[in-house]
C-alpha cells in the first residue's frame, strides 16, 4: 500500500475514533450508558450502542462538514447492515423482549457540539 494511501486511512481512522468518543460523551451527558463501541458482526458494524432504561439506541456516528452531508452518508445498504447487526445484538440480550430499539445518528461537525438526530431510519 502506498504511503499516501496509508496516511489518509490512518487520519480517517483517527478522525472516526475521535468522532465516536465525542458522540459517546454527548450521549452520556444526555443520560445514556454506552454498552458497546464498534460492535462488529458478520452482517455489519454498529458504531455505538447506548441504553437508558429499556430504550436502546443503535447509533451511527458520522464525521462530516455539514449535518446534511452526515445525514446523506447513511444509505439504504448501510441501514440494512446496521439493522441486521442490531438484530443479532438484541437476540443476545437476556431482557430483549422488553427492550425498545431506536436507530439514531450523531453528526460530529467542525467546531460544534455533536448533533444527536433521533430516528434517522426505521428497521427495514
Amino acid at each position: 500500500m502506498a504511503d499516501g494511501v496509508r496516511a489518509r486511512r490512518q487520519r480517517a481512522l483517527r478522525r472516526g475514533s475521535r468522532g465516536e468518543w465525542l458522540a459517546s460523551l454527548a450521549l452520556m451527558l444526555k443520560g445514556y450508558r454506552i454498552v458497546e463501541r464498534r460492535y462488529r458482526t458478520k452482517l455489519g458494524e454498529i458504531d455505538l450502542i447506548a441504553r437508558r432504561g429499556d430504550l436502546v439506541l443503535i447509533v451511527e456516528v458520522k464525521v462530516r462538514s455539514t449535518l446534511v452531508q452526515a445525514m446523506e452518508a447513511i444509505g439504504h445498504l448501510s441501514e440494512r447492515r446496521i439493522a441486521d447487526a442490531a438484530d443479532l445484538w438484541l437476540m443476545r440480550q437476556p431482557d430483549h423482549a422488553r427492550l425498545s430499539i431506536r436507530f439514531d445518528m450523531v453528526a460530529v461537525l467542525p467546531r460544534r457540539w455533536p448533533v444527536h438526530v433521533e430516528n434517522i431510519f426505521q428497521r427495514v
